[in-house]
């Protein structure tokens, strides 16, 4: 066997790069876990495909979403995190706390005493040519995180669930008019959730409707054309900002049949904690967390993920 074949040991694997996964490397670091981070396929996750940053405590300026993971790369690997490009394809959780086995792009095995994921969840988007074009220019899959830029703007959300119902009444505050698009003639949120939407007088729900193309200038977003699919009327919206709520999907295949995990794929950790269904793993941001999905909340529990995996070891070597 040579030194390429040989599998490597390590106190604390992170899978994931964003906002969680580098904060629990930051904290993992300081308590000399010595981890190392496998960065996924998108490193610095889903706030990498983000412009601006104007949410995060301790950017008064704003910052982008791709400089902010750099400086989140850069504290943790001061403190000695290994930062390596690479994502898990395979893994073998022990189930009575023992040693996890972990693949690496298919070839690499690596071994450790403690997991955390922290590999987030993906936005879905329409698929749509002009939605990818304008991503960042007016297009958005979060309206909590975006909504500022469109103050007293006109803007358009696509969506029927409660997530779309809860950010189309956060922009109604914001937006001078947002037009609610809804594929079918009814909204599949909760009763509560509609009626706060049809109680919201600067909301326009239009019914029966699809998106056929973002129109822009070339460099930001001015309209949009949609389609009533029952009457296949076309007709030009004119928005500054397009919302996409039409749900996230967590980045949890791999986990399928190991790890505990709800009806939509989150996985599902114990109540206040991160730790998952087996001793030693733990998960953190939006890999399970379907409400908030925000950066700040990621990093919080980035941070309570590290700390438990820290007590974990340190119980575990004490022999408790």
């Amino acid at each position: 066997m040579n030194a390429e074949q040989e599998i490597e040991h390590l106190k604390c694997l992170i899978i994931g790069s964003g906002p969680a996964g580098y904060t629990a490397a930051i904290y993992a670091a300081r308590a000399d876990l010595k981890p190392v981070v496998y960065t996924g396929i998108v490193p610095g996750g889903q706030l990498t495909q983000t412009t601006e940053v104007d949410n995060f405590p301790g950017y008064p300026q704003g910052i982008t979403g791709p400089v902010m993971m750099e400086d989140f790369r850069a504290q943790a690997e001061r403190f000695g995190t290994e930062v390596r490009f690479g994502y898990a394809t395979k893994v073998d959780f022990s189930k009575d706390g023992g040693i996890h086995t972990v693949v690496i792009d298919g070839t690499k095995t690596v071994t450790a005493d403690t997991v955390i994921i922290a590999t987030g969840a993906t936005a879905k988007w329409l698929g749509l040519e002009s939605e990818e074009k304008y991503n960042g220019f007016g297009v958005s899959a979060c309206a909590v995180c975006d909504g500022f830029f469109f103050k007293g703007q006109d803007v358009a959300i696509v969506g029927a669930g409660d997530t779309a119902a809860e950010e189309a009444t956060y922009l109604a505050k914001l937006c001078n008019k947002v037009h609610m698009l809804v594929r079918r003639d009814e909204f599949r949120a909760s009763k509560a959730m509609i009626h706060r939407v049809l109680n919201t007088p600067n909301i326009e729900i239009h019914y029966n409707t699809e998106t056929q193309e973002i129109l822009g200038d070339g460099q930001v977003v001015t309209g949009v054309r949609v389609k009533n699919n029952k009457t296949q009327e076309e007709n030009v919206l004119d928005i500054t900002g397009f919302f996409v709520a039409i749900g996230h999907t967590p980045n949890t295949e791999l986990f399928k049949g190991i790890l505990d995990m709800d009806e939509t794929g989150y996985l599902i950790t114990k109540p206040n904690v991160t730790a998952t269904n087996i001793p030693g793993v733990f998960a953190c941001g939006d890999v399970q967390d379907n409400v908030y999905r925000q950066a700040v909340t990621a990093a919080g529990t980035g941070c309570m993920a590290a700390l438990e995996a820290e007590r974990y070891l340190a119980a575990k070597e004490s022999g408790e």
